[in-house]
């Protein structure tokens, strides 16, 4: 065999190799900026969120929406935002409930969203307790509900990380009168829907939770400055924001508060 024989079949050897090494190269080129992206928007959100910075999250797609607080992905699991509370829909309608379902309804149906878990997993009904980004927003969704009027807070130990930020949130979207608050001057004044928000701004401040596990009897101080506490389970319990808890009637009555007129 000649010498350029030889050096021809060689030739045909080597290119193959090559090709090959460039095809794993582009592909590998292809997957690691399909991963920056992703590992860039986690960045934005523990920018804007420290403390879910390192944090363990989660993907799925919401194929339904059941109202404004809560959705079904993909995978079958229902999701509830934590430390917010849309009004109801369905039998126990409240003012507001169909328009702020109509809101998550248009923002997450189909989306692709990242969920963290704050102390705790479930609620009792089995739902995920979630705080929930919709792809490529860094802006908290439970956020945006309370920013633009669709909710208002409810905080449940443990899941207490934001509930700081989330009540500011709230008294703004009040201040500006903001979906679900425009019409609060018609509410009843019991406590229904006011709280630290309706009171002037020198106004005691909200105090820490009663110190039991799991308080649950809401003391709210209305625009009249009186002094009311709300039963779990009372018309007016879910849309009452709380200045204090307590664990008993005897306790909310120790610091002054009487029993809502409708409890």
């Amino acid at each position: 065999m000649d010498k350029g024989n030889r050096t021809g079949k060689r030739r045909r050897r080597v290119w193959p190799a090559a090709a090959a090494f460039l095809m794993i190269f582009l592909s590998a080129g292809c997957s690691s900026s399909s991963d920056a992206s992703k590992d860039g928007f986690i960045q934005q959100i523990a920018q804007s969120y420290p403390e879910l910075k390192d944090r363990a999250y989660e993907t799925a797609t919401v194929r339904r929406v059941i109202d404004g607080d809560t959705f079904e992905t993909d995978g079958g699991a229902k999701v509830r935002l934590i430390g917010v509370n849309t009004p109801e829909v369905g039998a126990r309608a409240e003012p507001y409930g169909e328009e702020a379902s109509e809101f998550s309804r248009q923002r997450l149906s189909g989306r692709k969203v990242y969920m963290f878990a704050d102390a705790g997993d479930k609620d009792r009904y089995g739902r995920l307790l979630r705080y929930v980004f919709i792809d490529n927003d860094p802006v908290m969704f439970n956020e945006t509900l309370l920013a633009e009027g669709y909710a208002n807070v409810m905080t449940v130990p443990p899941n207490v990380m934001f509930a700081e930020k989330f009540l500011a949130l709230e008294r703004q979207a009040r201040e500006n009168l903001k979906g679900l608050w425009k019409d609060e001057s018609e509410a009843e004044d019991d406590g229904r829907t006011t709280g630290a928000a309706g009171r002037e701004q020198s106004g005691p401040a909200p105090q820490p939770p009663a110190p039991c596990s799991d308080p649950k009897i809401k003391g709210n101080i209305n625009s009249k400055k009186e002094k009311i506490y709300h039963l779990p389970g009372s018309p007016a319990y879910d849309r009452t924001i709380a200045e204090e808890m307590f664990c008993t009637e005897e306790e909310a009555l120790a610091a002054g508060y009487r029993k809502a007129k409708n409890s």
